[in-house]
């Protein structure tokens, strides 16, 4: 045996995965910072889960519930769930994480859409699997263009509902219409992180088709209308078969006591989310009619965020992120998502949105 040192290497694949990259929460130099690069909550976590918080700080030497029961049956009972449906985890990427885990093997398939959220290309590969990546029609998902991508290899297929960058979404007759067109061994993942700020009538999260179908998982997180990002918290409904093998690999205690207790105080407290629902969209349109104003395209969005382009504009959107990250406006570059000349921000506090767009109207020689 050689006696030379050598080093482990990861298994194939793994080092050509581009790594994610969080939107960025400073501004070198700039003594008030807005961050709006992250699709954070502008009116912060509800006083309720901040207030459970401090009942478990005299026990930090227990592990939390393992099954996570305090949070699930929260989530039952304001969603009208079976709790053994639901599954927690350390927030949404970890539960998108299991089910490429559970679901897919080196040869196996996973379609995402043009420009779809980037985590989904990165745990399908990081399963050994096959990313397919479909085009998009006006930024949003296509239909016709994800089935026309299924192939027998075909495992899984993620939409994220409505979508991020883009903030798009899918009508619920489309959404079914997906589902109808796919083979039975096919999940169809539907990733509903924004679903509470949706206020559409041709809209569904994804509840109702995965309570009448075998192979369909939606996924929700705390860390956007509920405001808990830092404590990374999500949740999955899904038919009994998919629960049950995600809690085999899980980690044994992959939701902390703090999320936990939060988490189910933030879920009751509707006041709050019904807050956060009203400034969003009292700011969502107020946003994207000002950007329009200074001659900028929008995309249509029902999220919490915008995506801005800048494309006939005179200055770039690189020049304008410089711009404004100069006078603390951080928001986000989506250059990996295909929108080189654009920029995503997330709604933020009135003062913060009526900064930007006043720093913008400045940039661009508005005033």
């Amino acid at each position: 045996m050689s006696s030379a040192r050598v080093k482990p290497v990861p298994k194939k694949g793994v080092m050509d995965i581009a790594a994610y990259v969080p939107g960025r929460e400073t501004a070198p130099g700039v003594e008030r910072v807005y961050k709006l690069s992250a699709n954070e909550s502008p009116l912060g976590a509800s006083r309720k889960a901040v207030e459970a918080l401090a009942g478990i700080s005299d026990h930090l030497e227990i592990y939390p519930d393992g099954a996570a029961h305090h949070l699930r049956d929260a989530i039952a009972e304001v969603h009208g769930l079976n709790a053994a449906n639901i599954l927690c985890g350390n927030g949404s990427d970890d539960l998108l994480t299991l089910l490429c885990q559970a679901y897919l093997s080196p040869g196996d398939e996973g379609i995402i859409t043009e420009h779809g959220f980037l985590v989904y290309r990165i745990q399908i590969s990081g399963a050994g699997a096959t990313p397919v990546t479909v085009p998009e029609t006006d930024c949003t998902a296509d239909v016709d263009a994800i089935l026309a991508a299924v192939t027998e290899r075909t495992k899984i297929v993620f939409i994220a509902n409505p979508n991020n960058p883009t903030g798009t979404y899918l009508p619920v007759d489309e959404v079914r219409r997906l589902h109808a067109g796919l083979p039975g061994d096919v999940l169809l993942v539907l990733d509903a992180a924004y679903a509470e700020y949706v206020r559409r009538n041709d809209y569904e999260s994804g509840i109702e088709l995965v309570s009448a179908n075998e192979n369909v998982v939606m996924t929700r997180t705390f860390s956007k209308i509920y405001g808990l990002a830092a404590l990374r918290i999500g949740w999955l409904y899904g038919p009994a078969a998919v629960v049950d093998a995600l809690n085999r690999i899980r980690g044994p205690f992959n939701v902390n006591a703090a999320a936990i207790v939060a988490g189910a105080a933030a879920i009751r407290d509707r006041e709050h989310v019904e807050r956060a629902v009203a400034h969003n969209q009292v700011w969502l349109p107020r946003l994207s009619e000002g950007f329009e104003a200074l001659g900028l395209a929008v995309t249509p969005a029902v999220g919490n965020f915008l995506l801005i382009h800048f494309d006939g504009a005179a200055k770039t959107a690189a020049e304008a992120d410089d711009f404004l990250t100069r006078r603390g406006f951080v928001l986000r570059r989506v250059k990996a998502y295909g929108f080189d000349n654009a920029l995503r921000m997330s709604v933020g506090t009135e003062e913060a949105n009526e900064g930007v767009l006043a720093a913008l109207k400045e940039f661009l020689g508005k005033a």
